[in-house]
């Protein structure tokens, strides 16, 4: 056994035994909050390891014991209290972030300092850009995004004639989201430039699988300790401007495209009124992001996509950082150093928010905006678009911290379904099977090896 391995097992062994000392003082802190799973120091640790494999079912059940309440469960060096139910989620969504840390939470998630880097956590301005300058400006830099989502599909695709190609969907999505992403960031000629698109799928990808590995770790082998840490933390600023810089563009490119290009060969039907609609709106509106909020059906249609596949069973995580810990309206308190989370995809899945909870329903939304309108409810019909956020839709979170780029990114998704379905035609690799997603605790990742045919439309 050589050095490595040792000192990563010792490091297990030893986390395992102090998350067992920090559970059972916890157990006495918070008595009232019902745990789904074991409570004993072993098996509450056996708990933790089959959270990664398991966690959908232990979430689930928790979620149909306490649908309005709060539960536990053991991750492998801590609890994670699960909040369900409007009332509590409005709790968190609200909470102060000196009390509730959305940062700290989200460190815990992706292991930010490690994945990004420190810089990134500590001084995060382009979230404020994000939210702000990015968001104000999206009218005006539409037909920049338009133009390189042409030349994207074109490039990427290459079709020519009637021939069909299958590609992964994953890797080429994220290659066509780069480029459309980058043209806002970076703008012409890097945003097409392949080395930095490659950098930018493989950033993406490499922080997901890292984060992964790290919250595998005990937290005191988490640091990094190599020279590159160390200068980092000597170097003077204008010697390090270029990485954090680059990791800050970097971190916004996400994979926001592949989930709903599986859905769209699943459920073909919704390809023809996707096209009807976008033909009439092209052509009584032209390409603009104004345009965009008049094709209600792409809007719905991604929408739902959302709701059942949210990436997370768990969103909104959050850490307790008052010493005095956090009160929900409930009277139930957590202690300090606790870590909180929302349950997202029980509630999506929910038959008492959603009729037909489990089915994909692509134009619900679409539907549901119809109704109000005739009811002259108009308030309601923001709330279905899908921009907005709310207690029983949390792809985006809720409250003070949802999502910042959430405007960015419906504008690029909306005008990247509306140019394919325009211009392609579709269809599954294997007729009536879609890729099933991969699963890691309490994350849902799209099949990065499951792929889908092309053909230019007909």
């Amino acid at each position: 056994m050589d050095d490595q391995t040792f000192l990563l097992l010792y490091g297990v062994l030893a986390g395992v035994l102090f998350a067992s000392f920090r559970k059972a003082v916890y157990d006495r802190k918070v008595a009232n909050v019902p745990i789904v799973g074991f409570s004993g120091f072993i098996a509450s640790c056996w708990d933790g390891l089959r959270f990664i494999h398991q966690a959908p079912e232990l979430i689930q059940r928790g979620y149909e014991l306490y649908p309005e309440g709060i539960f536990r469960v053991a991750r492998l060096f801590r609890w994670e209290y699960v909040v369900c139910g409007p009332k509590l989620i409005k709790d968190v969504a609200g909470a102060p972030e000196h009390v509730v840390s959305f940062a700290e939470g989200a460190e815990e998630n992706v292991q930010m300092k490690f994945t990004m880097g420190r810089e990134i956590v500590e001084n995060h301005y382009h979230m404020d850009l994000v939210r702000t300058t990015l968001t104000r400006n999206l009218h005006k830099c539409f037909p920049d995004v338009r133009d390189e989502i042409i030349c994207a599909f074109d490039d990427v695709l290459e079709l020519e004639g009637s021939e069909w190609k299958s590609y992964p969907v994953l890797p080429t999505m994220m290659t066509i989201v780069a480029r459309v992403s980058n043209r806002l960031f970076v703008g012409l000629p890097l945003c097409r430039d392949k080395a930095y698109l490659a950098n930018n799928v493989a950033y993406a990808v490499d922080v997901i699988r890292s984060a992964n590995k790290i919250t595998l770790l005990p937290p005191f082998l988490r640091p990094q300790n190599d020279f590159i840490s160390w200068m980092l933390n000597i170097v003077d600023e204008d010697q390090k401007a270029v990485l954090p810089l680059t990791l800050r563009i970097l971190s916004v490119n996400m994979v926001l495209f592949t989930q709903a290009l599986f859905d769209l060969t699943t459920y073909p039907e919704y390809l023809l009124p996707m096209r009807e609609e976008a033909e009439r709106v092209v052509a009584e509106e032209g390409w603009s992001k104004a345009a965009l909020n008049s094709m209600v059906k792409i809007d719905s249609f991604l929408r739902e996509s959302q709701r059942i596949n949210t990436s997370g069973l768990l969103e909104m995580t959050r850490k307790v950082i008052a010493k005095e810990g956090f009160r929900f309206s409930d009277g139930t308190v957590l202690p300090y150093g606790s870590y909180v989370a929302v349950a997202a995809r029980p509630t999506h899945y929910d038959e008492s928010k959603y009729e037909n909870a489990t089915k994909f329903d692509g134009f619900r939304f679409a539907q549901e905006r119809t109704e109000h309108q005739a009811n002259h409810e108009s308030n309601d019909v923001f709330k279905r678009q899908m921009i907005s956020t709310a207690v029983d839709h949390l792809s985006f979170g809720t409250g003070k911290h949802a999502c910042p780029g959430r405007f960015f990114a419906a504008t690029e998704l909306k005008a990247m379904m509306a140019h394919l379905v325009l211009n392609y035609d579709v269809k599954p690799e294997v007729e009536g099977i879609r890729p099933a997603d991969i699963v890691f605790g309490q994350n849902f990742f799209p099949n990065p090896t499951g792929r889908v045919r092309f053909r230019k439309r007909q």
